[in-house]
């Protein structure tokens, strides 16, 4: 099904005559495959460093990655809609799944930009203590700071009266983090515009660099996830260290990344779909081609699943694990601070 899909999306552009597409696995027309084992700069002074297919000094990365997003900041939820068919909602909505985020949780959400996964922690945190204040309301029952909910509108901080005898609840917060300030700005009106979040005094936007957060305390969070964002950064080892130190003792981090195709012609046709389609609707809908061809290669020159969990052991996480969805077009990450 998956092969399909990718197949029809490739062919609906008229760029590749579908004899060829079929042939896909054939033509061995996995371009750089063999590039994605390793950065090859994490942690190092070298002068240059990737950005996508080019070599460049490793001081401009951040300029020009911040240009990047800087320019694709109004059209990015949209481009993620077109480029994924919608599989990236998916996709985050099983990575909050595996947080499972409970009440009081403090919550930090790097290279957050527009908020997407944050508002579902956020989201899910609020469900979790309306759920524990709705337990706290039975005889003989008092309210955990780790309750499963049902119902975000009775969360603390949203207007509801506390059972009587009950436990008060410490709302739980979520931080979103991005360097860049457009990106941001995007996630702010997204939040202005909900209901349920608009008014939420513990959602905040805070401008920081991955690498370096110096604004946030050691042992402050609960959690700490990166999704879409470690591959953009240019010292990973120093932005793995940062969520290392950021989170408590029994802190979780999670990161969500494109990753190493592991199915058989997926692969080839993934890279077909990719470095044709992708670029395309990024000039047809963001104005914006070159920026859509760096994101592509820059999935091609991250690490593969194992060598990045390496260097997450490497950064002081125990228990590291990652799962692959859709054939390892996607991973998640996952590693504790014990």
């Amino acid at each position: 099904h998956i092969l399909k899909t990718l197949a029809t999306m490739i062919a609906l552009t008229g760029l590749i005559p579908r004899h060829i597409l079929r042939a896909g696995s054939r033509v061995g027309l996995n371009l750089v495959r063999d590039l994605s084992g390793s950065s090859g700069t994490d942690g190092a002074k070298n002068e240059t460093i990737d950005f996508g297919f080019k070599e460049v000094p490793r001081t401009n990365k951040q300029n020009l990655v911040a240009q990047v997003f800087s320019s694709v900041a109004p059209s990015y939820d949209v481009m993620n809609d077109m480029m994924s068919g919608g599989l990236h909602r998916i996709w985050k909505n099983m990575l909050v799944e595996s947080l499972r985020p409970f009440a009081g949780q403090r919550h930090l959400d790097v290279a957050g930009g527009t908020g997407d996964v944050a508002f579902r922690v956020l989201r899910a945190i609020r469900q979790a203590e309306a759920e524990a204040l709705s337990t706290a309301g039975r005889p003989g029952t008092r309210t955990s700071a780790s309750s499963p909910s049902p119902s975000a509108a009775s969360a603390p901080g949203a207007g509801q009266p506390r059972p009587q005898g009950a436990t008060p609840i410490s709302p739980g917060t979520v931080v979103v983090c991005d360097i860049n300030p457009h990106m941001l700005e995007e996630g702010r009106k997204k939040a202005a515009a909900a209901p349920d979040l608009a008014a939420d005094t513990g959602l905040s936007f805070v401008e920081g660099n991955a690498e370096s957060l110096p604004q946030f305390a050691n042992s402050s969070f609960d959690s700490y996830t990166i999704v879409f964002g470690i591959r953009n950064v240019t010292d990973r080892q120093a932005a793995l260290r940062e969520a290392y130190r950021v989170l408590k003792p029994g802190g979780r981090f999670m990161c969500m990344e494109f990753s190493a195709v592991q199915q058989a012609g997926l692969r080839e046709l993934y890279d077909l779909y990719s470095f044709n389609v992708i670029p395309l609707l990024g000039g047809l809908i963001a104005n914006d081609r070159e920026s859509y061809q760096y994101l592509v290669e820059s999935i091609r020159k991250f690490p593969d699943q194992e060598t990045f969990a390496g260097m997450i052991e490497d950064a002081g996480f125990k228990g590291v694990s990652f799962i692959n969805l859709t054939g390892g077009i996607v991973a998640i990450h996952s590693g504790f601070k014990l």
